[in-house]
């Protein structure tokens, strides 16, 4: 495992649950409002934690953490997730899985072995304006309909989220992603903020008031749907 970064106590990465949060470096997508570019083009910049240097740390944790989210960059980049995520397993953590859903092969097997309790999926935008908003021109969407297909069809807890941003997300793009993920237990939007280690460079989030509206507009397709990052 490629191991860029350790949060030793997260308050809200997993819902419900005090976490130890688990960076891998590295990731498929090139989204220009991403907030930690150091994880995705600038990794030699962020020397690598050794996996049994976490495992230790973690089993130093037992009885004070509830569980243990593994996120990057993309995770499921890195071919021995499942093998890192069974030691966690372990160790007693519950697990939350973040991903970008580009790696179905690799999600289906930690879904089929039990492996996540938890599974956070971001849907970039709606399904016409995805390359553009992961920065990569002729992106292949069909990964992440998989993603989302698996991921609904397994029984695992699971979220889909957005990070909106004014310059990438309209209503109607709002109203696509509504009707793709129609049905879906939970449905997160997110606002964008600028964390000064962006890949690209003027991108700005919406009002208060804006995010509200959009939830109103897709709330009636999905189970919940809630917003983070709103005051």
């Amino acid at each position: 495992m490629h191991i860029h970064g350790l949060q030793k106590l997260a308050m809200v990465d997993y819902p419900g649950k005090l976490a130890a949060t688990v960076f891998t470096g590295g990731c498929d997508l090139r989204c220009p409002f991403c907030h930690n570019a150091l994880l995705v083009t600038r990794l030699a910049e962020t020397p690598e934690i050794p996996e049994r240097e976490v495992l230790d740390f973690l089993s130093s944790r037992k009885g004070l953490l509830d569980g243990v989210v593994l996120t990057g960059g993309e995770p499921l980049l890195q071919p021995d997730a499942a093998d890192f995520l069974q030691k966690v397993r372990e160790l007693g953590f519950a697990v939350k899985l973040d991903t970008n859903g580009c790696h179905p092969a690799a999600l289906a097997e930690i879904l089929e072995a039990g492996l996540a309790d938890y599974v956070a999926m971001d849907v970039k935008n709606s399904r016409a304006r995805y390359a553009e908003t992961v920065g990569v021109p002729g992106f292949d969407l069909s990964p992440v309909e998989e993603s989302v297909r698996l991921l609904r069809e397994s029984g695992v807890d699971c979220e889909f989220r957005t990070t909106l941003v004014r310059e990438l997300h309209r209503p109607e793009d709002l109203d696509d992603i509504a009707v793709w993920l129609e049905g879906a237990p939970k449905y997160f939007l997110q606002n964008f903020v600028d964390s000064g280690n962006l890949i690209g460079r003027g991108y700005h989030g919406f009002s208060p008031e804006e995010l509200r509206a959009f939830a109103d507009r897709v709330r009636p397709h999905f189970g919940c749907v809630a917003l983070r990052g709103v005051e």
